[in-house]
């Protein structure tokens, strides 16, 4: 059963949210525009340093909150004996944390009344933890999900709740498959707590088998090594794109410059040439790999703008022979 303002005899749930990454957005929102729902308060992470000038910037969590005029609370860490005496305050019957960035202690774990839940995106026990999205596409994943799961102490091991799934289309990159998960993870969200807190559903312990570590991603994770095969290549780059994205080294204009590759699909080849620039042309940069090849479709020179291989060529002279390396 959704939740709707139809069910008079249950008064709203006091809610609060823990979340930082956009990913965490849409739930936010859901539960803060549902008359079931009070959310008592938005937990985030402290404003960074960010860009060049390093100027304090809000996490997406915050930005969402004040636009929904939730009171914010970000304390540099969740475990801070002064800040859980404050969520002890707030008489919470649920907290849901989404994409949050730290795990939370027993002392918060134990405070609501129904517990805390965790929306998630992978469908557990695959790929726990920091980047379930960019592991399933790296991985090759036919599909994967959204999981709410009871939280307990360990990392993303709580009983599940729920799970909804979806195919990993040949289209999606980390930023469509995030988007769409995000918004899975909203709409069971809401599907899921009136049944959790009537005790109508009961939480099922996760599986041994099958279970996955999906670890933070780093910048480094996105050099391309053209001796793998076509079909790792092309994984890597859409599931590292937008970020960190994916990059390789070309020799140009007399000196060895960086290329980020933003978009490419792949294409058949007789015989293994790895990195060797095949045919550069209006159709795309197509490189060999281990075995097939790339075609290029967009990329970034170090220091420059995105655009299209069409227009990369129209101002770098790129020869069939030359090597991505």
């Amino acid at each position: 059963m959704p939740l709707n303002s139809s069910n008079q005899t249950q008064p709203p749930w006091r809610i609060i949210f823990f979340g930082t990454a956009q990913l965490a957005c849409p739930s936010l929102a859901a539960l803060a525009q549902n008359p079931a729902c009070q959310v008592a308060g938005v937990v985030t992470q402290p404003d960074r340093p960010k860009g060049r000038d390093l100027k304090l910037q809000p996490p997406p969590v915050k930005e969402e909150a004040i636009r929904l005029s939730l009171p914010v609370l970000q304390p540099e860490r969740a475990r801070d004996p002064a800040f859980v005496k404050s969520l002890a305050e707030l008489r919470p019957a649920l907290i849901v944390v989404a994409a949050y960035g730290q795990i939370l202690p027993p002392s918060i774990l134990d405070l609501p009344t129904h517990g805390c839940v965790n929306v998630h995106a992978s469908l557990l026990p695959k790929y726990r933890g920091a980047a379930p999205i960019q592991w399933a596409i790296l991985n090759d994943a036919p599909e994967t999900g959204v999981t709410i799961m009871k939280m307990d102490p360990g990392l993303d091991t709580g009983d599940i709740l729920s799970q909804s799934a979806t195919p990993i289309q040949p289209a999606d990159n980390a930023q469509t498959l995030h988007d769409r998960l995000a918004q899975m993870g909203a709409d069971l969200l809401l599907n899921t707590i009136p049944d959790y807190i009537s005790g109508r559903l009961l939480p099922r312990k996760q599986p041994h088998e099958g279970s996955s570590y999906a670890r933070k991603i780093t910048k480094e994770d996105g050099r391309l090594n053209w001796e793998e095969h076509a079909r790792p290549l092309w994984n890597r780059i859409r599931a590292l794109t937008p970020w960190p994205g994916t990059f390789t080294s070309l020799d140009l204009d007399e000196a060895t410059r960086l290329i980020k590759i933003w978009e490419a699909v792949m294409e058949e080849h007789p015989e293994p040439c790895p990195g060797r620039i095949i045919r550069a042309d209006k159709q795309g940069i197509v490189a060999g790999c281990g075995a097939d090849a790339l075609r290029i479709l967009s990329l970034q020179l170090e220091g420059g703008k995105r655009m299209t291989s069409q227009q990369f060529l129209a101002g770098h002279g790129i020869k069939p022979g030359e090597r991505f390396r």
